[in-house]
């Protein structure tokens, strides 16, 4: 006789040990207070136990005027889940939001759906995972009343996405805030009825550390850059010494380019074999800056496929002054 005490979710449990969150344990506290939730972990349960995947490929399923913005979800079981499809919903630029805005959103999605949220998926979309058919037109009603609007799916132009940028990020080269919100608006139509025969995205970075990895995932990658030379305030180099870094080996030798030499004294960079690798300035932000004469580099044809590899960008545009960017 199976002993009445082991968890009804064995195999899962295992995913909830060790120092780090659980997807697990999060589906778990949700079924408290929503019985999609309980069905959710019902064919996790049997995937684990079977080895098998039992969700269906995609799904034509969306609201009244759209193409994109809602992913069908169906199951092969569907006793278990019979529908869980997923919402995309477009974020404001850098992800910045008002606790209200917040609450706002995970309010609706309680009332419509399963209370699972992804902040953020890849493309960079607030993530709405798991709702029925029926509660997608109430959802999407709601959605449009609280200012929200869907994001992009399919064979679409996907929701641009940015860094925080200029508006707390003083290694920014161009207000990439002001650009996403520019491509999010002038691009609607592509958005939201797909035009194309596959997805493109557009991504964009402040400055090279490329926080939003667009060199990776996007199709169109705006990485914000400078034309001249690093600015260099050799005092506050003499301090970072003075206190301990050694900026041979910590900064000069991981040089990509080795453009960078320190005798002791003095810092040497070589400013046309710079890459713009960003390290030395994240190494030393009180004594290197981006130059002054800023802009972006516009990079196509990075993909993240499952099968064949990443394919990183490539560059289109060396250099474009931060003003033409707009206009």
């Amino acid at each position: 006789m199976a002993d009445e005490t082991k968890s009804k979710t064995k195999l899962l449990d295992e995913l909830e040990k060790g120092p780090w969150p659980s997807f697990v344990t999060e589906i778990k506290k949700a079924t408290a207070t929503n019985p999609m939730c309980e069905d959710l972990l019902g064919q996790l349960k049997l995937s684990y136990e079977e080895k098998k995947g039992h969700w269906k490929h995609g799904g034509l399923v969306g609201v009244l005027g759209y193409g994109g913005g809602v992913i069908g979800r169906y199951s092969d079981v569907p006793e278990k889940v019979a529908h869980f499809h997923t919402l995309r919903i477009n974020q404001p630029s850098g992800w910045f939001y008002t606790s209200d805005a917040l609450r706002t959103l995970c309010d609706i999605w309680e009332r419509h759906g399963s209370g699972l949220t992804n902040m953020h998926g890849s493309t960079g979309d607030i993530v709405f995972l798991g709702t029925k058919t029926d509660e997608l037109e109430p959802t999407f009603k709601e959605l449009t009343e609280a200012g929200f609007d869907l994001g992009g799916s399919g064979s679409c132009m996907r929701t641009p996405s940015a860094c925080v940028g200029q508006a707390r990020c003083e290694w920014a080269c161009y207000d990439t805030l002001k650009l996403c919100n520019d491509l999010t608006q002038a691009y609607q139509d592509e958005m939201h009825r797909p035009p194309f025969p596959y997805k493109f995205k557009i991504k964009c970075s402040g400055c090279p550390n490329d926080c939003v990895a667009s060199i990776a995932r996007a199709d169109l990658s705006v990485i914000g850059t400078w034309k001249d030379e690093i600015q260099q305030d050799d005092a506050a180099v003499s301090e970072y010494a003075a206190a301990g870094l050694d900026i041979k080996k910590d900064v000069c030798d991981r040089c990509p380019t080795h453009c960078m030499d320190w005798d002791g004294k003095k810092l040497t960079i070589n400013n046309g074999e710079c890459v713009r690798c960003m390290h030395c300035i994240n190494v030393m932000p009180k004594a290197l800056r981006p130059g002054k004469e800023r802009g972006a580099t516009l990079l196509i044809g990075s993909k993240a496929p499952i099968v064949a590899g990443a394919l990183l960008s490539s560059v289109l545009v060396p250099f474009i002054p931060a003003a033409e960017l707009f206009d």
